[in-house]
């Protein structure tokens, strides 16, 4: 039977305000649900954090260098000139023995005028109180250099490389720095120790407090330079071609080291 517009309109409102309802108690009950859960969630855990410290040693395979070649010269020209002269002995010797070039790097290069303070000329003065000479700086010429690091791959050549390099005019030399190539893979292999030991720790002392432990919440590392067990360091100036650097510079053992923290849950 066919409703009267009064009616439709009647039911029509009664399902509007039913659907309303509806949607009122479903946020209702949905952030009364989101509510208890962010308690739940907020409530602090029980956390216990485990410390580990691994090492690895090895022989260095590389030695590191680095030198500069200084020249003074009434003219920017000289002085660069007489620089590129000991540089270009410098490349040819390293090359002869061995070194490519992709191994030696120009980290520096400049020049600066230097000043002198001259004073004029001075004027009579009859007083008791004269006025001091004046003067002003002067360039008087100009310093080249250039700073220069090497890449020895084959460290039993070091001694000889820094002697010949010594000896070709350079104005300061300093090395060996004796290091590894690709630490990468010892560096896993620390870490890896590292986290045993935390591990270990962890399962010693749950036992010990008659705890269990949860899930991992948290995770920390450190890495540590390379240390030298054993460092071997030849400075010269450019008096080293008068002491000659020795055959053979011992090179010793680079430790590598991690240091981690795992943090569990308590169950």
């Amino acid at each position: 039977m066919e409703l009267s517009p009064e009616k439709k309109v009647k039911l029509y409102r009664g399902l509007k305000i039913a659907l309303i309802a509806f949607l009122v108690a479903f946020v209702v009950q949905a952030c009364f649900e989101n509510r208890s859960f962010g308690r739940y969630n907020d409530q602090p855990k029980d956390i216990i954090t485990f410390s580990g410290h691994g090492e690895v040693s090895a022989v260095p395979d590389i030695a590191n260098i680095d030198f500069t070649i200084s020249k003074d010269a009434k003219t920017v020209k000289e002085a660069q000139d007489g620089v590129a002269q000991i540089e270009k002995d410098s490349l040819s010797f390293l090359r002869s023995n061995n070194i490519a070039d992709k191994d030696i790097k120009t980290t520096n290069s400049s020049f600066y005028p230097k000043y002198e303070y001259r004073y004029g000329k001075q004027i009579p003065c009859a007083q008791v109180n004269c006025p001091p000479p004046t003067g002003n700086n002067v360039i008087v010429g100009y310093t080249a250099s250039e700073s220069i690091t090497v890449k020895i791959r084959n460290t039993d050549d070091a001694g000889k490389i820094i002697q010949g390099i010594g000896a070709l005019g350079v104005s300061n030399l300093n090395g060996p720095n004796f290091a590894i190539d690709n630490e990468d893979g010892l560096k896993v292999e620390a870490r890896k120790i590292a986290i045993d030991d935390a591990k270990l720790k962890a399962q010693s002392l749950a036992k010990d407090l008659g705890i269990r432990l949860g899930k991992i919440t948290s995770f920390s590392e450190s890495n540590n330079s390379p240390i030298p067990m054993m460092y071997a360091k030849a400075g010269m100036m450019a008096e080293s071609a008068v002491a000659p650097a020795p055959a053979e510079i011992p090179k010793g053992e680079n430790k590598i080291s991690s240091d981690v923290s795992i943090t569990y849950e308590i169950r």
